[in-house]
């Protein structure tokens, strides 16, 4: 009988009630934190943990977590809605399709020549603004156009996803990551940036080889679709009938790209964050509408439509979010940390390393945040590093390694969750088609990491 993987919900409900379960037998335990008055940033006091008094979870906590994991992340949450509502007016308008349709007229039946451009581009989003949840109202577009150039709804998540994971995971300007973590390292700025590159070179090549392979199956009928991935979707255009290119889809062009770089600019220099880019995002939707001739109440209507079709997606992130509350209701992720940190102890360089990069790895599945990882974990993992004869350069670069990787990969993470529903792909359709990739980039980030230790002793 065929295995049946339960809806993405009901598998993240699974996760909670193991952690929760896992809760009453690991002893509670605290870190000291600080507070930078500067940043606001809450850092762990290194050998500052102890056990604490046992904190057992009623069942009426259980079942809290959820709401409150929701709340946690209502900020992302609402980000997601509003940006897609705005994207919900933006697509009504045709300019979209339209754009789509271009595309595919120009590449016609060379349409993988797509797949590096755009993963080039999402890829330097993820490795300079540290682009993730930001990405999810485009999985629509993008996974159209693959369907539109003749692959399927893998190849079209995977052009966002992997793009975007392969750039973060280097992040060789990321200030929510790399930024953070070398900051609380005591490392300059950025510095170690020629690793980083190098990181990214090989992360991102390798990712567009694997997507693009994948895509040249599909495209030769070598991968059946239908039956592995449920596509049954008419592939293709009528080169013949493509919508013509109007100046009214030339305003919305105009308000979108504008829009696009006053975001790169705030985010650059005035240190946008999710306020301000879901502010950024709702004023081009609306001022997209306008100039396209929608009247109000077609505008509104849109953006429901919009934000409503992002709001399985949306409450995945929170449910997802859950996971960590459980751990912090009970008062066990600091004794997991705690106890995860001591397998870094007694190796050499080499081995520390790399055990730091799986740690860290295990860690990313209950703090899925970057930078709240790098808070957490880097003033531990430091000192870690000077006693195990490991660079701080290198123990930065295995929590890149650890944060970053299995963001594509781990049902605890939202945003990737999130990005599975929107495509309507089944996490495990996912895991036999990723799991290949995640292996290859794993062997090159310990040889990565082999290699920083030389560079940086």
């Amino acid at each position: 009988m065929k295995l049946k993987i339960p809806n993405t919900y009901v598998l993240l409900f699974v996760i909670v009630i193991i952690f929760g379960a896992a809760s009453f037998f690991i002893p509670s335990g605290t870190f000291d934190r600080i507070t930078d008055a500067e940043t606001g940033i809450t850092y762990v006091v290194y050998d500052s943990f102890r056990y604490i008094e046992k904190e057992n979870i009623s069942f009426f906590d259980f079942i809290k977590a959820i709401p409150d994991g929701m709340m946690q992340a209502s900020d992302i949450i609402m980000f997601v809605l509003i940006t897609g509502g705005s994207f919900g007016i933006i697509n009504s308008t045709g300019t979209i399709n339209t754009l789509v349709s271009r595309i595919v007229k120009l590449y016609g039946k060379n349409g993988k020549r797509v797949i590096p451009i755009v993963m080039i581009v999402f890829s330097l989003a993820g490795a300079v603004f540290g682009t993730a949840e930001e990405a999810l109202p485009l999985y629509p577009i993008f996974i159209a156009l693959a369907l539109a150039l003749g692959f399927d709804r893998i190849t079209g998540v995977s052009m966002v996803l992997l793009g975007t994971g392969a750039g973060f995971v280097a992040g060789f300007l990321n200030p929510f990551t790399v930024g953070i973590a070398q900051e609380v390292s005591e490392l300059p700025l950025f510095s170690g940036i020629e690793i980083r590159l190098l990181a990214y070179v090989i992360f991102v090549s390798t990712a567009i080889i694997y997507v693009y392979i994948h895509a040249s199956k599909v495209e030769k009928n070598k991968i059946d679709t239908v039956n592995l991935y449920g596509d049954n979707q008419t592939y293709g255009y009528d080169f013949e009938n493509l919508p013509k290119f109007t100046s009214r889809h030339k305003r919305v062009l105009v308000v979108v790209i504008v829009s696009i770089l006053f975001l790169v600019i705030g985010i650059a220099k005035w240190k946008f964050y999710i306020l301000e880019i879901c502010t950024t995002f709702l004023i081009m939707g609306i001022a997209s509408g306008v100039v396209s001739g929608l009247h109000s109440g077609r505008i509104v209507s849109e953006f429901i439509k919009g934000a409503s079709s992002l709001m399985y997606g949306a409450l995945i992130i929170g449910m997802a979010k859950s996971v960590m509350v459980i751990m912090e209701y009970s008062e066990i992720m600091d004794t997991v940390i705690f106890r995860l940190s001591l397998m870094v102890r007694g190796f050499a360089p080499t081995v520390s390393s790399i055990i730091m990069f799986f740690v860290q790895s295990l860690i990313n599945i209950f703090i899925t945040s970057g930078s709240g990882q790098a808070a957490v974990t880097m003033p531990i993992m430091k000192n870690l590093a000077d006693i195990s004869g490991v660079p701080r350069q290198t123990a930065v670069l295995a929590f890149q390694f650890g944060d970053g990787f299995s963001n594509v990969i781990s049902p605890t993470s939202g945003y990737f969750m999130a990005a599975l529903g929107l495509a309507n792909i089944k996490w495990r359709d996912w895991l036999n088609y990723m799991l290949p990739l995640f292996i290859i980039w794993c062997i090159e980030g310990c040889i990565l990491l082999i290699i920083s230790i030389n560079i940086f002793l």
